[in-house]
């Protein structure tokens, strides 16, 4: 490693802010982080930031002090964490937030200035899984990315991108034991005699930093698996050969052809005709060319401009985005001149993204490869399921839109959703490196699956989750999946979070809740008090099973636990039905965003109360709440002694019924 000077201590950095000397500074991110705080000041956001930026003299570099030799006008920062995530989109999100709430000190790096990857302003695709379109009803994850949604449909009526990027970037800064760096690249990693990372260097040229950041783990979500190649962790790329795992789906040989990138653009209705003229290298589009590929509507296009499947995704990527804009320049071409089209002449683009939505590249090998036999439930359940999939194997021609006699995809329908193991979340020969996204371990015909955006938040919610218990314990991602008592702690946990994995259930034995009797004002048809109470949180479309409905009347509605004993609590943790029958998610096409809701979902319970019963008979309230459009609810209140735990329930956000799929209570707050 590069010869650098000896950091300063923290006390005397903060000391020196306002002294002007470039030195190299050591910063520890759990000096501003708390672990239990629920969220960030904007005091500690604000010392955040100050701890990240050294002083400058006069706001000019100084040459050969403070950097690397190759590097002179760069100020090295140094920093250290539990887990370091690299790559910002919905899989570095959820796993950074995942850590950070079980107690973890993350570091989230992204190389852009905004966080949402694929599904940010700069791409603005929307995000899809599991349910497939609602072709499979019910299956709508959970867990943090539903936390997102919720918030994003409550706050976000008006469907503007650059609302979500800032709730991304809210959710993030407003965690405390997050730090956040925005436009700065992974560009090196070093690893120690056993083959662990020992630190990584990151880059912003637009702040002159070059970050040294040692880390407990280290977790790539990067899509392009950055952080993975500078490690030396083993890589996948393209089509493994049909033989490798037997997969009727792969390929006779292996290629290292991929899924193209797609650049997507917006249009508008202006009421008075908009001329267009297209640039000079645009493609002249024939309607040869759109045979499979529809253009029946124009305010969002297209996904299938898709392109640059045949070469590198990475290293020729500019050739990739020059491509891609002559074709989308040149299609819009064919919508406004060709006299093909009706319809189009008041219409006018009013966005034409500039970064590749980038669909495949790198995958990084794990210790398990998830195959097309995984994916289509024909190899069983895994130990360490901590997420779940359900969209179909989706493949694309590697020629996207210059084969136009081929379709833009293929597509077949996985007969029910499927777990992800946690063994395809970290590396197989970097014992520190863990994993989550389109990087993941799988081969490429699971990878058509498992790519779409919301598997993978899920899958950086269930990563960071382990990870955060790894560093619990004190053990590597490896040792912590051999050990079933571990699995079953994980599993617990990311139930506990809602995060969605098939056939587990509740058995948290700390959960006094589970040993109660329910009971509850008038029921609706055939649900009853004690669903709420049986572990499960979803149910398929229509069915009653797992959630308990009560009939709103002028009094509302109310659902009570009973204890035989006394039972001390602090903590209740409530889970509210919020349609998962429906599709959720941001979109600028207007067919798609028809059946959602861009609102608090009916469904979910708004105002209610949290009211206990002493062993005296004395009535308390702990809770009281109102506006409520979230999913999962947590209360903590000073201990107390309880017979009873009423949930009254004064409105709905619409619903004719309130509808409550799970009460928890602990005696302390679970971490």
């Amino acid at each position: 490693m590069d010869d650098l000077p000896s950091p300063v201590s923290r006390r005397d950095f903060l000391a020196g802010l306002g002294m002007g000397f470039g030195y190299s500074v050591l910063v520890d991110a759990s000096d501003f982080a708390s672990a239990h705080a629920a969220e960030a000041t904007p005091e500690q956001i604000r010392e955040s930031f100050k701890l990240i930026a050294p002083p400058s003299p006069d706001g000019k570099p100084v040459a050969g002090f403070g950097g690397l030799e190759h590097e002179p006008n760069m100020t090295v920062v140094d920093l250290k964490c539990d887990l370091f995530v690299a790559g910002g989109g919905p899989a570095g999100v959820c796993a950074a937030l995942a850590a950070a709430r079980h107690g973890s000190k993350v570091i989230l790096v992204q190389d852009r200035s905004r966080l949402g990857g694929n599904s940010s302003s700069e791409v603005k695709m929307h995000i899809v899984g599991a349910n497939n379109h609602t072709g499979r009803p019910g299956w709508r994850e959970g867990g943090i990315i539903e936390e997102l949604r919720l918030d994003d449909a409550a706050n976000n009526p008006h469907r503007s991108w650059e609302m979500w990027d800032l709730l991304l970037y809210d959710k993030i800064v407003s965690e405390p034991n997050i730090t956040l760096l925005l436009d700065t690249s992974v560009y090196r990693a070093t690893k120690d005699a056993t083959g662990e990372i020992a630190q990584v260097l990151a880059r912003s040229d637009k702040t002159e930093h070059i970050y040294r950041i040692t880390s407990k783990l280290y977790a790539d979500c990067t899509g392009d698996s950055k952080l993975a190649i500078e490690a030396g962790a083993t890589i996948r790329w393209g089509h493994e050969a049909r033989s490798e795992f037997d997969e009727p789906l792969g390929w006779e040989k292996p290629t290292r052809e991929t899924l193209g990138s797609s650049i997507l653009f917006t249009a508008r209705d202006y009421g008075k005709p908009i001329g267009y003229t297209a640039p000079k290298w645009a493609r002249k589009i024939e309607k040869k060319h759109l045979q499979f590929r529809p253009v029946g509507s124009w305010e969002y296009g297209y996904w299938w401009i898709e392109w640059g499947g045949a070469i590198d995704t990475i290293r020729d990527n500019e050739r990739i985005r020059f491509e891609l804009l002559a074709i989308v320049t040149g299609v819009w071409d064919y919508i406004k001149n060709s006299g093909q089209v009706k319809g189009a002449e008041n219409w006018g683009l009013d966005w034409v993204g500039m970064v590749p939505g980038k669909r495949e590249s790198r995958r990084i090998e794990g210790d398990h490869i998830l195959t097309q036999q995984d994916v289509m439930g024909l190899n069983g359940d895994f130990d360490d399921a901590v997420a779940i999939g359900g969209w179909g194997l989706d493949e694309h021609p590697p020629g996207g839109f210059d084969s136009p006699e081929l379709r833009p995809f293929t597509s077949i329908k996985l007969p029910e959703v499927y777990n992800i193991p946690f063994r395809s979340l970290y590396s197989k020969d970097v014992p520190n490196l863990l994993m989550a996204g389109r990087n993941a371990s799988c081969s490429h015909v699971a990878f058509t699956s498992t790519r779409v955006m919301a598997t993978c938040a899920v899958m950086g919610q269930g990563m960071g989750t382990a990870a955060a218990l790894c560093l619990k314990k004190g053990v590597k991602p490896r040792e912590f999946a051999a050990s079933k008592n571990n699995l079953n702690e994980l599993t617990q946990t990311l139930l506990r979070d809602d995060q969605t994995i098939k056939h587990r259930k509740n058995e948290d034995s700390l959960d006094v809740a589970r040993n109660a009797k329910a009971t509850s004002s008038e029921c609706y048809q055939d649900s009853k008090a004690e669903n709420a109470l049986n572990g499960f949180v979803r149910n398929m479309s229509g069915e009653l099973t797992n959630r308990w409905l009560g009939v709103m009347s002028t009094d509302g509605a109310w659902l009570e636990l009973t204890w035989d004993k006394p039972q001390s609590i602090s903590h209740v943790q409530l889970t509210f039905d919020t349609g998962f029958q429906r599709e959720l998610t941001l979109t600028s096409a207007d067919n798609h965003n028809k059946p959602m809701i861009r609102a608090p979902q009916p469904e979910t319970i708004r105002d209610y109360e949290l009211i206990g019963t002493t062993p005296d008979g004395k009535s308390v309230t702990l809770a009281t709440i109102k506006s409520n459009h979230q999913r999962l609810l947590r209360h903590d209140f000073p201990k107390t002694k309880l017979t009873t735990l009423r949930l009254k329930i004064h409105a709905t956000n619409g619903s004719e019924q309130a509808r409550v799929y799970e009460v928890r209570c602990y005696d302390e707050q679970p971490m």
